[in-house]
């Protein structure tokens, strides 16, 4: 059908609507997600404080074991008991526990075993230390680069026990101090934000489970019923592969804001940053087509907020009928999504400029995608010294 409107519509115009109706959604699906994850508040425990073992597997954890178990020594509660698992470490790791575990009764120490055949690391760590705790009621599984507040333990519990839980999941503040930490971390928080559904966490009968394994309180019979690290020993994301089975049993499971109350510098720089999320972003994205595919989305919308008002910029100053009210459009578009992510390090405490060159820390983290699935299709992921089929 003829007609100026026809003549009008341009490719440009046509681009920068879309845009504009990509970022509209972006934009909600954040405010939803952000509604959806319910903030874990300082709480004491309302009776008798219940029996809770704190499981920390560590493996060349040197620079962050000593934190990690000063915060958890200020935890309250009676019935606490803090068990380190050395997995094999090769630096000073054990020795930093040792010496924390002769200062504190409440402290063990235990050294894991040589890796079964089929086990992951991390799995088997975490299987040690629960073997340990069996008179524990709660058993809380906490990574050596998380630091604790002192009313941590005691807050999860009570939440746990107040919504009738059986696992908890708490995702922490991230402290971003390097270039690589602050550019990638935070593009792939909104990522995730933007493709998982927080509200079908605790929906029964819903697949999904979202869960971060940086601190997971788990009920002890709960974990029993499923068999526990045992039964997911090959995981590489044995967090979420937990989660999923304690949901698929019935029980009832959640994912918590805990910025609060932990805290956690997961990576130093690219040196540790690029393997370490190359090593399981395919697991978390779920399989290698989802993850090439998320990554390349990623990255074009990323660009975009630049390329479609640039490209109307240039259409509009060669008077191109139509393309000045794109560019309106497209500009708009583009102040949200550079709004958001300059919102973005207010909430990460990091310089405004970071938000001002996302587009950037999608590409990077883009690249590491397609590593990571790289390596997951040669059959091999390596990891602190160990590799994994």
């Amino acid at each position: 059908m003829a007609g100026p409107f026809a003549a009008d519509l341009t490719l440009e115009l046509v681009l920068s609507i879309l845009w504009l109706i990509a970022v509209v959604w972006l934009l909600l699906r954040a405010l939803r997600q952000r509604s959806a994850l319910r903030s874990l508040r300082p709480a004491g425990f309302s009776g008798q404080a219940p029996r809770v073992a704190v499981i920390v597997p560590a493996r060349d954890e040197a620079a962050n074991i000593a934190r990690c178990l000063a915060a958890l020594s200020t935890q309250t509660g009676s019935g606490l008991r803090i068990v380190v698992v050395d997995d094999q470490s090769t630096d000073a790791t054990a020795a930093i526990a040792a010496a924390f575990a002769e200062r504190d009764p409440r402290i063990r120490l235990l050294q894991a075993p040589a890796l079964p055949p089929g086990w992951v690391g991390k799995c088997h760590a975490c299987w040690v230390g629960a073997r340990a705790a069996l008179a524990a009621d709660w058993l809380c599984f906490m990574d050596a680069d998380v630091t604790a507040e002192p009313m941590l333990i005691a807050s999860a519990v009570e939440a746990a026990e107040t919504e009738a839980l059986d696992l908890l999941s708490l995702a922490p503040r991230h402290e971003l101090e390097s270039f690589a930490e602050r550019l990638v971390l935070p593009c792939g928080l909104y990522l995730l934000a933007f493709i998982r559904d927080l509200e079908r966490i605790p929906a029964p009968g819903r697949p999904e489970v979202h869960v971060t394994g940086q601190c997971m309180l788990v009920r002890r019979t709960a974990y029993a019923a499923v068999g526990g690290h045992q039964a997911v020993c090959n995981a590489i994301c044995e967090d979420t592969a937990l989660a999923g089975l304690i949901k698929r049993s019935g029980r009832k499971i959640a994912l918590y804001g805990g910025e609060r109350l932990l805290s956690t510098r997961m990576y130093s720089g690219w040196r540790t940053l690029w393997p370490g999320l190359a090593k399981n972003l395919v697991e978390m994205l779920g399989g290698t087509r989802s993850t090439v595919l998320t990554a390349l989305v990623g990255v074009v919308l990323a660009w975009v907020a630049v390329l479609v008002p640039l490209m109307d910029a240039l259409a509009c100053r060669d008077g191109v009928p139509g393309t000045c009210g794109a560019l309106a459009l497209a500009l708009a578009a583009s102040a949200a999504a550079f709004g958001l992510h300059l919102a973005g390090t207010r909430f990460f405490h990091i310089p405004f400029w970071y938000g001002l060159i996302f587009p950037l820390g999608y590409t990077a983290g883009a690249l590491i995608a397609i590593d990571s699935v790289r390596r997951r299709l040669s059959g091999r992921v390596t990891w602190k010294g160990r590799t994994y089929p």
